[in-house]
């Protein structure tokens, strides 16, 4: 009762205009609530929005987006947001111009994108298409599409688009006309913009003549779009995304995702209060298109990896394994470790003597997880947020690539309040729960999986070992040299490709011009005589690093110019760099270059880079006419300084990494 008159109160200060006080108000109403009420969170939106305080404004707008899975909230929020945007720029890790194109009403949905993109902190600019125009906005080449130069064209179907017959005799052939036609036009799309294009793919109804016998039958219209969706993902490879709306219905229910009211009434192919989901998906994939999925998996132990406390109930106290509670946990183990199998690295920050921490992992039949699936393992009694820190930065990784997963409410709010990059998810009480909770998070969405994502823990507890012995060495020369480092150099490859987007696209601490090249841009790179392309694959005594850094270049009369220079944060700090540079020299000095041009474009992230040039020996230059104010520009000069030296990396051929995998 007191809780829904403090909320009241709030209520009426803010009809009144007394945002300051409504602000408190509300902010007291909520106290108490690790996830404040949908309601509340877009209240004290609209107040901070009142006051002109945008950024405020966004922040619980962000809130709203965990709070809320309805469409009331999420329109009345995106509608708040975009009178925000009319005056003011939230701060964001990415910007993109997303265009929208659809075979149904997309306008409630274009919104509610937006702001599921905010929550990720994508600063989006939109354009959606007229209702159903999809074909002739890809086919018209003057048309609004391509004038808007988008960065991701966001398709969104419904099944009635897809051209297959209620049944065929010959389903396959049907199956691929309808494969083919699609596939046509994502190639026009591909051939007159560089736009990453994501896919909604078919969610089939729930209505079907034939009843049960339809999926017996191959030609029936069921059946066939099971196939075509999946034949879809296959045709998508690495250049088209997709949003799995056939399996994003079935788990909002079908019968709720589909409501023909809405149909009828405004060709809304999507119930409204399935849209909430729709655009926290897509913008997830968004997302890891943008390279801004999470990267590493902070976990604490008791109560959360097993039931009960290590330290006080000792091994066979626990639960783990045995009855519902114990099952729960084993559950929740296997599903982390598929994701380590995917790619995310996994840590643990335990308050816990490490001893008894490390008891379960080697001595209990039911752990899943064993230690060698942890890059970095912390138990000790310090503040969790300073040792997260500590793995952060051991790992070499932003506060924002972590998530941090723990049963404790306020461990939770402490990491929330001292580490605010960092994600942290709210886990129900009931350990069965946790599974759904990490994976309804998406903050793991993968734009890709490459040979080097399978190896992460692996490089990632060599980087651990590589740090303690930088540790110990007297010198850092010593240290390098201890390393015997390796590596091989070559240009880019259809083998690799997967590989070098995906590498453009999340890199961001050590990348010069945090350029986003698309698989398209990256394969026109490599169709052009006047660009020099190169990767990098690194290995030292510990492990093989796999592909962890690449240069983009183009001669420019007697120049080579650098459009991108990037390197993995998994081996900054090895002089890798410099065996990269070596190599361009001598790229430059083949083509009859007699210097080459590099340029910072600084960001949030990439501060660590901006002395990279100077070190490197490169002289600082004239901005050339209609640079970016805020870009830096260098040159070296090949005759007077000689070539960039790399003393600490035997560099090898391509043809020696074969006959080396080969053995």
């Amino acid at each position: 009762m007191a809780g829904s008159l403090a909320l009241q109160r709030a209520d009426e200060l803010r009809k009144d205009g007394r945002f300051n006080e409504a602000i408190e108000a509300y902010r007291q109403a909520a106290s108490g609530e690790e996830i404040p009420p949908a309601e509340i969170c877009l209240n004290l939106a609209r107040c901070a929005h009142h006051l002109n305080q945008g950024e405020e404004a966004c922040r619980w707008l962000r809130r709203l987006v965990d709070a809320a899975d309805t469409f009331t909230p999420w329109q009345a929020g995106a509608s708040l947001l975009e009178q925000v945007l009319a005056s003011h720029r939230p701060s964001a890790r990415r910007s993109a111009r997303v265009a929208v194109l659809g075979s149904y009403t997309t306008t409630q949905f274009v919104g509610m994108l937006r702001l599921a993109a905010l929550r990720w902190g994508i600063a989006v600019e939109l354009y959606e298409a007229p209702y159903a125009q999809y074909r002739q906005e890809i086919l018209d080449p003057a048309g609004g599409l391509y004038a808007f130069k988008p960065d991701f064209v966001v398709l969104t179907l419904h099944a009635a688009e897809a051209a297959l017959p209620d049944y065929s005799r010959a389903p396959a052939e049907e199956v691929q006309a309808e494969l083919d036609r699609w596939r046509s036009l994502w190639e026009v799309l591909a051939s007159r913009c560089p736009a990453r294009l994501i896919v909604h793919n078919f969610a089939l109804p729930v209505e079907s003549p034939m009843g049960h016998l339809a999926s017996r039958l191959p030609g029936s219209r069921t059946a066939m779009m099971h196939t075509l969706n999946a034949r879809l993902g296959e045709a998508a490879g690495e250049t088209v995304s997709i949003v799995d709306c056939e399996r994003l219905s079935a788990l909002y229910g079908k019968r709720r995702w589909f409501d023909d009211r809405y149909w009828y009434v405004s060709r809304q192919a999507v119930a409204l209060d399935a849209l909430p989901m729709l655009a926290r998906h897509t913008a997830a994939v968004l997302a890891a298109d943008l390279g801004l999925s999470r990267k590493c998996l902070v976990l604490d132990l008791d109560n959360t990896l097993w039931g009960g406390v290590i330290g006080e109930d000792g091994l066979s106290g626990i639960r783990l394994g045995a009855g519902p509670e114990g099952e729960a946990f084993v559950a929740f183990q296997r599903y982390i470790l598929q994701l380590k199998d995917k790619g995310i690295i996994l840590a643990v920050c335990s308050k816990n003597n490490e001893a008894d921490a490390r008891e379960p992992f080697e001595k209990h039949p039911d752990m899943a997880l064993k230690l060698e699936d942890i890059a970095m393992f912390i138990a000790n009694w310090k503040p969790k947020s300073q040792n997260i820190a500590d793995i952060a930065s051991t790992l070499n990784l932003g506060l924002d690539a972590l998530v941090f997963v723990d049963d404790n409410p306020a461990e939770r709010e402490v990491i929330r309040q001292m580490l605010p990059e960092v994600e942290v998810i709210t886990l129900p009480a009931d350990p069965t729960g946790y599974v759904r909770a990490l994976a309804e998070s998406l903050l793991f969405e993968s734009a890709s999986f490459t040979e080097e994502d399978a190896q992460k823990t692996v490089q990632y507890r060599a980087r651990a070992e590589i740090a303690r012995l930088q540790g110990a060495s007297e010198s850092l020369e010593d240290f390098y040299e201890s390393l015997q480092m390796r590596a091989v150099i070559a240009p880019f490859d259809a083998l690799h490709l997967p590989r070098i987007v995906q590498l453009i696209g999340k890199t961001n601490q050590f990348n010069l011009t945090t350029r986003r090249h698309t698989m398209q841009q990256v394969q026109a790179f490599m169709n052009d005589d006047d660009c020099v392309h190169m990767y990098l694959k690194l290995r030292d005594r510990f492990t093989d690093h796999g592909l962890v850094g690449l240069v983009i270049a183009r001669k420019d009369g007697d120049v080579l110019d650098i459009d991108t220079l990037l390197m993995s944060c998994r081996v900054i700090g090895r002089t890798a760099e410099h065996a990269l540079l070596a190599k361009l020299c001598e790229e430059a000095r083949a083509r009859g270059c007699t210097s080459l041009r590099g340029t910072h474009i600084p960001t949030a992230k990439n501060v660590m880079v901006s002395d990279l040039f100077a070190n490197l020996g490169f002289k600082r230059a004239d901005d050339p006419a209609g640079a970016a104010e805020s870009a830096t520009h260098w040159i070296y000069h090949l005759q007077a300084d000689g070539p960039v030296e790399s003393r600490f990396i035997d560099v090898s051929s391509t043809d020696e990494e074969r006959r080396h995998d080969a053995a």
